[in-house]
């Protein structure tokens, strides 16, 4: 299959195109930078075609899609700086790149009959329940900014692809790009002592992973909209740090606080961002692993690049 992946420079992007590679797919990658940008490891991303696009570009896009002319594209490409989204200078900015641009997408893969996956988000929730939200749960409230346009996009695709995945994921981490762990074990360094959000509950997603599941659904037909995080149950986001620290062998107390008492952010956050991931079963895929597991996996690969 020949596989046009956006957002190739970030975190999921970076991991996709070596998963596509690693099987013998004709990956070609995109993103803003006028050549690929992201981690350079050494690893397939690195040598596999590059387009430079700017999805809010309709032109460009038309352009690209119909030149490449893919059997499916993973729309990973997205505005994820959460609280920057909030201001009122860049909110028409957020929405070209994650409403219009996956519409843009959307329309040209409709014209070439190719599958398209779309990379969604557990902010399309108002997080106000305590019950696992179900992939096809259609009761939308996002509280932010971020979340409102990522479920343009979803909205967007299910309107024009017929052949379409969304895939809704959480708290991602990988190697490419800034994350959560990246942070605590960054302030892990200075801080003897930190203060952790623990009324915000879900669970982490390893990229690489993730990127696994994406292409093993690409390779199907089983159309439909998804949750996928890693296994091992729901956890705050004070739980993940305790496990930073405690792999990582760093000596550090950590604190926990109620969202209210941490500060608020510009962006409200959903206090549950629990995904129900038995549909992927259902679906004959295999799960992500457990999240303790892939944080091993990710400390020692992050240690190894040091």
């Amino acid at each position: 299959m020949k596989i046009f992946v956006t957002g190739v420079c970030g975190q999921l992007g970076h991991d996709v195109m070596n998963e596509l590679a690693a099987r013998g797919h004709a990956g070609v990658g995109s993103d803003l930078a006028p050549q690929y940008s992201g981690l350079a490891d050494g690893t397939a991303v690195c040598a596999m075609p590059y387009e430079a696009l700017d999805i809010t570009n309709e032109a460009a896009v038309r352009e690209t899609l119909t030149r490449v002319q893919p059997d499916a594209v993973i729309h990973c490409a997205a505005w994820t700086a959460v609280d920057a989204a909030e201001d009122e200078a860049n909110i028409d900015k957020v929405r070209a790149v994650n409403a219009t641009g996956t519409r843009y997408i959307a329309q040209v893969c409709r014209e070439l009959g190719c599958k398209m996956m779309y990379i969604s988000t557990d902010y399309v929730f108002d997080g106000q329940t305590e019950t696992p939200w179900q992939p096809d749960c259609t009761d939308f409230a996002p509280l932010s900014v971020y979340g409102q346009t990522k479920l343009e996009g979803e909205m967007a695709v299910r309107e024009l692809v017929e052949k379409h995945f969304i895939v809704r994921i959480a708290w991602v981490f990988g190697l490419n790009g800034s994350n959560f762990i990246k942070t605590m074990l960054r302030l892990g360094q200075t801080h003897d002592a930190l203060r952790v959000v623990c009324d915000q509950i879900g669970t982490p997603t390893y990229t690489l992973d993730l990127a696994r599941l994406l292409v093993d659904m690409i390779e199907t037909a089983r159309y439909g909209c998804y949750h996928a995080t890693n296994e091992g149950g729901y956890i705050s986001w004070y739980d993940f740090a305790c496990e930073i620290f405690r792999q990582a062998g760093m000596n550090v107390q950590v604190t926990p606080v109620t969202t209210a008492q941490y500060g608020a952010s510009k962006a409200k956050r959903p206090l549950n961002s629990r995904l129900d991931k038995r549909k992927l079963v259902e679906a004959g895929f295999t799960p992500l692993p457990d999240w303790r597991d892939a944080l091993s996996r990710y400390l020692a690969a992050q240690h190894g690049r040091m």
